[in-house]
């Protein structure tokens, strides 16, 4: 029997699996008490939230899903699974529902603030507070230029599945402290999106992106906009990578309309992989931010 990967000393941890719509669902379950539910985004997947599930998972119930076609999910092919937004809130909806998670803390990241929001306005009395770190829960209204090339057709596919550019490139895009990604943690990150077939959620995520109101997303967007308000006296945790260059800072500007109170933390020196750059300084935020809360109905 051969060694296991490198980076596996990195994921330590028990694979579950639910059968949501009929595709087979990974997620983890760590500890016991009120569930941290972290929802990741694109092209990332629960590998990316290692450290802060090591962290939390002696005193809380740490859930982490990889949406279908990411991580160790099910990769089905397009036109055997819609990948669009709604689809991928249904999914979270079901497991959050099938685990039966009460007083949960949304914690997302990328695609997971669109997708995780989502469920929380479907099941509000289901989430207590939440920590949003570099996404969107509303429609962007810009795109950067890097990515809107990934969508041109047939070049697009072919630099996405084929060359596996998009995840390729994040590793040096989406950090600012490039010494972060060793060999073991890129190895980590890349290791579900090794074929053209397991990449095709990378691309279909990227198409996914609303720059039109015809797009069937944008009203899918729209709506979770709409049910931010919900939230207003919620407990909410704001944390930034303020060198990212896609959800740049003014996204977190957005977000302070909608959560005027919320608990903000800027990091200068980190990009859009947050969690990535800079874990040390996140976790004890997340602490206190936690033990504020604990015993709260939200």
């Amino acid at each position: 029997m051969s060694d296991p990967p490198a980076w596996r000393s990195l994921y330590p941890f028990e694979s579950h699996y639910a059968e949501i719509a009929g595709r087979r669902y990974h997620y983890l379950d760590e500890g016991r008490g009120q569930p941290l539910l972290m929802v990741h985004g694109n092209p990332t997947w629960s590998f990316y939230w290692r450290n802060l599930v090591t962290a939390f998972r002696d005193r809380y119930r740490v859930i982490v899903p990889d949406h279908i076609g990411c991580g160790l999910s099910e990769k089905p092919r397009p036109g055997e699974y819609d990948f669009r937004l709604a689809r991928r809130i249904d999914d979270l909806a079901a497991l959050v529902e099938g685990l039966d998670l009460r007083g949960a803390a949304l914690l997302a990241h990328d695609w997971g603030g669109a997708i995780g929001m989502g469920a929380a306005a479907r099941m509000p009395d289901r989430f207590a507070r939440f920590v949003l770190f570099n996404t969107a829960a509303f429609p962007g209204g810009r795109c950067p230029l890097r990515i809107r090339v990934c969508r041109v057709p047939l070049l697009g596919r072919w630099a996405v599945q084929g060359l596996n550019l998009f995840a390729r490139a994040a590793l040096r895009m989406a950090v600012h402290r490039r010494g972060r990604i060793t060999r073991e943690v890129r190895a980590g990150l890349l290791a579900p999106y090794d074929s053209w077939n397991n990449r095709a959620a990378i691309h279909r995520f990227v198409m996914d992106i609303p720059l039109r109101p015809s797009h069937p997303t944008a009203a899918v967007l729209k709506g979770i906009e709409g049910g931010l308000a919900r939230f207003r006296a919620h407990p909410v945790c704001l944390i930034w990578g303020m060198r990212d260059w896609c959800f740049t800072p003014a996204f977190l500007d957005r977000f302070l309309e909608f959560f005027p109170r919320a608990a903000v933390h800027r990091l200068a020196d980190a990009g859009h992989y947050v969690v990535e750059d800079a874990h040390e300084e996140i976790i004890p935020i997340l602490e206190d931010f936690f033990r504020a809360g604990d015993g709260a109905d939200g």
